[in-house]
């Protein structure tokens, strides 16, 4: 049986651990994971060479997105942000095969036929995520352009951030319900209130793996998952390849009971 596609953000790794280390320093450990693709962070980069991390990558046997902090609708412009087409560049110079951005402000003068144009000029597949802001955090406004995707054809996906609806109490099984149909990237990760009343992620216990599978139900067979939150330990590879196996599971027990 083949198992789902997972990804590791970089960023699970703490920020001063990958800027110090770079990186590529994290491209074997993945590899000797079981994961089958790499993020990148955009927002982490130091010193590193996008060719040097390409070829690294596929010489390792994993494919890559590109996670770009940019948000792809600007407040008050109809058109797509202008730095989408050098998001889209950079992504292409690190090997990957997705972007991923968030949404930022659609409204219903979004002009999608412009943005239509700027991807049919890249071979990079566009991945628009929910963040934790109220104007891209929400449901409503991923329903509304998502519709107008479909409109016009367009090759674009969701990252599904199971943990970020929190931030603007959003219900993660609503949006799965409404959303689902419309993603190709989940970013896995549990969500806490601290004492000072912050939220923050945290590594997935028993009962939220078992609300992950529910809200992988919603979604294609075998989307693509990743894990965003915390992989600190001194041992970074047998970790890994704990999260990479639980993440893979998820909604395998679906195809098993399938094939009974």
């Amino acid at each position: 049986m083949n198992k789902p596609p997972v990804s590791i953000s970089l960023s699970s790794y703490g920020a001063d651990l990958v800027r110090q280390r770079g990186q590529g320093s994290f491209i074997e450990i993945l590899s000797a994971a079981g994961a089958t693709r790499i993020e990148w962070r955009e927002e982490l980069l130091t010193a590193e060479d996008p060719i040097q991390l390409a070829e690294a990558t596929h010489a390792e046997g994993l494919e890559s997105v590109y996670s770009s902090p940019m948000e792809l609708w600007l407040a008050g412009q109809s058109r797509p942000n202008p730095e989408l087409i050098t998001a889209l560049q950079r992504a292409q110079a690190f090997g990957a095969k997705w972007l991923k951005v968030s949404l930022g402000y659609f409204t219903d003068n979004c002009d999608l036929q412009t943005l239509a144009r700027v991807l049919g000029k890249s071979p990079v597949l566009l991945l628009v995520e929910n963040d934790q802001t109220l104007h891209g955090g929400r449901i409503e406004p991923f329903q509304r352009f998502f519709d107008e995707v479909e409109q016009h054809s367009l090759p674009i996906k969701m990252t599904f951030d199971i943990g970020n609806w929190h931030w603007q109490d959003q219900s993660a099984a609503s949006a799965a319900r409404l959303l689902g149909r419309h993603v190709g990237y989940v970013h896995c990760k549990a969500v806490t209130r601290r004492a000072d009343g912050k939220l923050v992620a945290i590594p997935p216990a028993a009962t939220d793996l078992q609300q992950w599978e529910h809200l992988l139900r919603h979604m294609a067979q075998g989307v693509m998952r990743a894990a965003e939150y915390p992989l600190q330990g001194d041992d970074l590879v047998q970790l890994t390849t704990e999260h990479v196996a639980a993440l893979a599971h998820l909604g395998q027990s679906r195809l098993e009971s399938a094939h009974v």
